[in-house]
């Protein structure tokens, strides 16, 4: 499989050694400084296109993927504000976007428990809920992707109707809290708390690899196939 990359920072660089290790091609590596390497022959000559960059750059990135005839997937978040918008657009274009707030598969399974658990404890009303994320200082976006699906799914339990970073929330508002700090891969804690005694579900990522590993296993379960996908779809949990 031939790989574009959209995005040569950190991420996108373990991206490049799991896909290498797993046998792929890489034929472009897209970056700040070199944009305009989406219009070239090597750019388009790709299977797909795998991005990590910014969230005012996303969107656009997208764009020009599939104007080169590109399936894109990408773990960008901070963008979904405009999700109705790109839905539409992949629809109109037929085209193919694999999304995810984190590729990890651990964290994945953390999302199936959290949706689980979610459903449980909205029966239990001693019990509060909060989120913490923490992640390395040169994340740009707060809270993560991550634990705004946790939230999302949370709130879809009727536990809470709202999510804000603010500490000061009423009853029925989920308060994540949103730490950066050193070089953190990325750490997610839902906790349950009553006056008697606490319930945590946690996932704690040791290094980039996990979340490049799923992304290069949705790049190759992305090929043939159209319209917005993401890791339910892959993992089938």
């Amino acid at each position: 499989m031939k790989i574009a990359l959209i995005g040569y920072g950190k991420m996108g660089k373990a991206v490049e050694r799991i896909a290498l290790r797993r046998g792929h091609e890489i034929v472009a590596r897209i970056d700040r400084d070199n944009p305009g390497d989406m219009l070239t022959p090597a750019f388009a000559s790709a299977d797909v296109a795998i991005e990590f960059t910014t969230p005012p750059e996303a969107v656009g990135n997208y764009r020009r993927a599939w104007d080169a005839g590109l399936p894109v997937v990408s773990g960008t978040t901070g963008w979904t504000d405009r999700m109705d918008e790109v839905r539409r657009e992949i629809e109109t274009r037929d085209a193919t976007l694999f999304w995810a707030s984190n590729f990890s598969l651990g964290v994945n399974i953390l999302f199936h428990m959290n949706r689980k658990l979610a459903g449980i404890m909205s029966r239990f009303h001693a019990y509060d809920v909060n989120i913490k994320e923490i992640h390395h200082t040169e994340k740009k976006d707060a809270p993560s992707g991550t634990a705004i699906t946790l939230a999302e799914d949370i709130i879809a339990s009727g536990k809470k109707s709202s999510w804000s970073l603010s500490a000061d929330t009423p009853q029925d508002t989920l308060h994540i809290e949103a730490v950066r700090e050193g070089a953190v891969p990325g750490t997610h804690i839902v906790t349950y708390t009553s006056d008697v005694d606490t319930l945590t579900i946690a996932h704690e990522a040791k290094s980039r690899d996990g979340f490049a590993l799923g992304a290069v296993m949705a790049a190759e379960f992305t090929l043939g196939k159209k319209g917005l996908l993401g890791m339910d779809d892959m993992l089938k949990l």
